[in-house]
């Protein structure tokens, strides 16, 4: 009768992480589970709305048709200024540098992705090493459309208890098309080989990610980033507490980051 309600809870869940044909070996993951389909509660589809992978990729194709299409449809910051908080989330170049950039981000978006690999580079060699700028990563997992974003940022905060933040950030963008076909015990594996090829300390990350430790966390910043009108990844705020932040929504050229940067710099 145990076995059967086990069953039952998981199979309500299943949409989140999970599908029936990985009931096995799960148990010890059921605590996790159960708290990110609670805090997405809502935000999923039942298996006659499911969206199939094949949906997924022509969304994605679409979007990125539009973008190619209007390159300058959001170039333009959203010039109002706006109080945003860093909470007390990662933080990358010097804490006392004149401008703060804060990214919401979802680790499974391709945007994101995109910001990672052609952008962020530029703007740490010309603004976070020369100590102009410093960045803060915030979680902003949309598990409507990405099943395993919210996992991927739990075991990113779970790393960053070891001081590995950036470290395994950057494994998770860099191993995204591995990662995100998992699901269940075996998503939780392949972070936690992450974690063990950085030389953290399997034990204390293994038992942070299973109990989802930092849901609670990764929940406030999806929640201050709705507050502060984030409504797609990756989304920016960039200057600081004195002058206030401008907004610059998604995965813009750096040329666009640079004009804005040097503006708050002049500020």
């Amino acid at each position: 009768m145990e076995e059967n309600n086990i069953e039952n809870v998981i199979t309500d869940v299943n949409n989140v992480m999970i599908k029936k044909s990985t009931f096995t070996g799960l148990i010890v993951v059921l605590t996790v589970v159960i708290a990110i389909s609670a805090f997405f509660a809502g935000s999923y589809v039942s298996d006659s709305d499911r969206i199939t992978k094949s949906d997924l990729d022509a969304a994605i194709v679409r979007l990125e048709s539009k973008i190619e299409i209007s390159p300058q449809s959001s170039s333009q910051p959203n010039t109002q200024q706006v109080k945003v908080s860093i909470d007390d989330d990662p933080m990358k170049g010097n804490p006392n540098a004149p401008i703060t950039i804060i990214e919401f981000s979802d680790y499974e978006c391709p945007f994101c992705g995109r910001f990672y690999f052609n952008t962020l580079p530029l703007i740490e060699e010309n603004y976070i090493d020369t100590g102009k700028a410093n960045f803060v990563y915030r979680d902003f997992p949309i598990q409507s459309i990405h099943r395993n974003a919210a996992t991927a940022a739990v075991a990113a905060e779970c790393a960053d208890e070891q001081e590995m933040f950036w470290e395994f950030h950057n494994m998770i963008f860099e191993n995204k098309s591995t990662w995100d076909k998992l699901e269940g015990i075996d998503l939780l594996n392949e972070f936690e080989q992450y974690a063990s090829s950085l030389e953290l300390n399997s034990e204390e990350f293994n038992s942070c990610l299973k109990s989802g430790k930092y849901l609670d966390e990764v929940r406030n910043d999806l929640q201050d980033g709705r507050d502060y009108g984030v409504d797609g990844t990756p989304g920016f705020f960039i200057g600081n507490d004195k002058i206030g932040y401008v907004e610059l929504k998604g995965a813009q050229p750096y040329e666009n980051f640079k004009k804005v940067i040097d503006d708050r710099l002049a500020q």
